[in-house]
């Protein structure tokens, strides 16, 4: 079962033409993101603290299927698709109203970061895999 997230558009999310700006639907993924680690106990200042990595994206894409404007409320279900060793992918669904408006994903590396900003890959904590697979078993 995804997780779901909401967001209420404001008017600074939309362009000229009145609907959402297409880069808004990114920030919107991310927030489904942030929701889905807050559902399994989790957020990024306890992932550097608990597991001394940060989970940066490295590829993203969207599919923009239909508009959202001011004051529709946008609702974003995000699922982790997909498990690597290193890396996961997370896949986003946006409608409003029961109308698909995107599709998207992110995929994102579990990431350790040395105190002189190099970044290598690691492997995924199982403990992280496990919190986020109770969510959706």
């Amino acid at each position: 079962m995804p997780t779901a997230s909401e967001n209420l558009i404001a008017w600074g999310d939309c362009d000229a033409a009145g609907i959402v700006y297409y880069p808004r639907f990114f920030y919107f993924m991310d927030a489904a993101f942030q929701t889905l680690l807050r559902k399994a106990d989790l957020n990024h200042r306890i992932l550097l603290r608990q597991f001394g990595v940060r989970v940066p994206i490295v590829d993203a894409n969207a599919k923009f299927l239909s508009p959202a404007s001011y004051e529709d409320r946008l609702v974003v279900n995000a699922e982790i698709a997909h498990w690597g060793t290193k890396s996961f992918r997370v896949n986003y669904q946006g409608s409003r109203e029961g109308v698909s408006v995107f599709e998207g994903f992110e995929a994102r590396v579990w990431a350790k970061v040395a105190a002189d900003g190099t970044i290598t890959t690691a492997e995924i904590a199982p403990q992280f895999k496990a919190a986020l697979l109770a969510l959706n078993p």
